[in-house]
């Protein structure tokens, strides 16, 4: 390739060795793509090692079985984190094991430790720079996720909060009088657990999604988190206070003080909670994708971008019209659009694919999605 100074020189470089980056990569090798190479910043699963311990997945896993029922947790053909794990709720750390185990069973090659900083469009493919190397391709697949850039802004005093994705155990922390700002999956988690320790909790959201009139779980509460809203710790413990938005926080003398849209004010001397989501690591690669109006990439009908031909989106930023694929159900159905799209173009058959559509992970019809249910 044109300039090219190092001997990484492959079809496909993906970014991101998460459940998107190493499924991804799985899809690949059953097209039949073999020169292509995962790059991970930290280790395989390491976005799910580093939940709270408590955390779980908020999808149920139920073995794969024999009548075409794909575990809803599943990257991989052939693999069950409810079969491997013994869990229908797995914690992020049993999560990353499932990850792991799916990579080293497919011998799926992962670099680890690799710092992606830049992509950037050459003649003839991609130039991939990382800290201390530089990686040429003819494709990408960036999928190296959301949830290790916490969202750290919003409103003023943000920063005197404590983003939930750096809790290491809600059981670790000291105090008896919890704020937590967010009252979606992440919020409502939280001050599930640290009822469950004995604490007064209040939380406060800009919108009340636990009331939210959707069969979509990227809209409203999973049914795993509305039935845990019910339990006795959580009635009584917690507070909450919908169409509340945050406008400041403060610390003044040892004491925070939430002050939200009305004007009322509120207080605490443990530290308040942000529950209010993650940056994405998309806008890294965000130069080469033109935006949509909610600031989420624009892609093609094969999750590429419309203005630099070669680059894909995988994961949970994915978006079409109105639907969003921010679970592993969702945004694995578009695995194998994005390798067939690759496959094609290397000239490969990849007629192996045709096996997903069979486990519902080919989903190249978005006509059929987002419908509401009845009742």
């Amino acid at each position: 390739m044109v300039g090219r100074n190092s001997e990484h020189v492959y079809d496909v470089v993906v970014v991101g060795a998460g459940a998107a980056g190493v499924g991804v990569a799985v899809t690949l090798m059953h097209a039949g793509v073999e020169n292509f190479v995962v790059l991970e910043r930290r280790s395989v699963g390491s976005s799910f090692a580093s939940w709270p311990a408590e955390t779980r997945l908020i999808t149920p896993s139920f073995a794969t079985n024999s009548i075409g029922m794909l575990d809803l947790n599943s990257i991989a053909i052939g693999t069950s984190p409810a079969y491997s794990l013994g869990v229908e709720h797995p914690t992020g750390q049993d999560y990353a094991r499932y990850v792991q185990g799916v990579a080293r069973f497919f011998a799926v090659p992962v670099y680890e430790d690799v710092d992606v900083v830049q992509v950037a469009a050459v003649d003839d493919g991609f130039r991939i720079d990382t800290v201390g190397e530089v990686f040429w391709a003819k494709h990408v697949i960036w999928a190296a996720g959301e949830f290790q850039y916490p969202q750290l802004s919003g409103f003023e005093g943000c920063q005197w909060c404590r983003h939930t994705a750096t809790v290491a155990s809600y059981d670790d922390l000291d105090g008896d009088d919890f704020i937590v700002v967010g009252g979606y999956e992440s919020g409502i988690d939280a001050a599930y657990h640290l009822a469950y320790c004995d604490k007064r909790v209040r939380v406060f959201d800009m919108n009340c999604p636990w009331e939210e009139e959707s069969s979509d779980p990227s809209i409203a509460l999973a049914p795993f988190t509305l039935e845990r809203m019910q339990e006795q710790p959580f009635v009584e413990q917690v507070e909450l206070f919908p169409n509340t938005t945050v406008e400041s926080v403060a610390r003044r003398n040892g004491v925070y003080e939430v002050t939200v849209q009305d004007g009322r004010r509120f207080q605490t001397r443990t530290q308040p909670l942000l529950a209010g989501g993650f940056t994405g690591s998309q806008r890294l690669v965000a130069d080469l994708f033109e935006q949509r109006d909610d600031g989420s990439l624009l892609l093609s009908e094969d999750d590429e971008s419309t203005i630099t031909p070669g680059i894909f989106l995988c994961g949970p930023a994915v978006r079409h019209n109105d639907h969003i694929f921010c679970f592993i159900f969702k945004y694995r159905q578009r695995f194998a659009v994005v390798t067939k799209a690759i496959a094609t173009s290397l000239g490969l058959p990849a007629e192996d694919l045709e096996e997903y559509r069979k486990w519902g992970m080919y989903l190249d019809d978005l006509s059929c999605c987002g419908q509401q249910c009845a009742c």
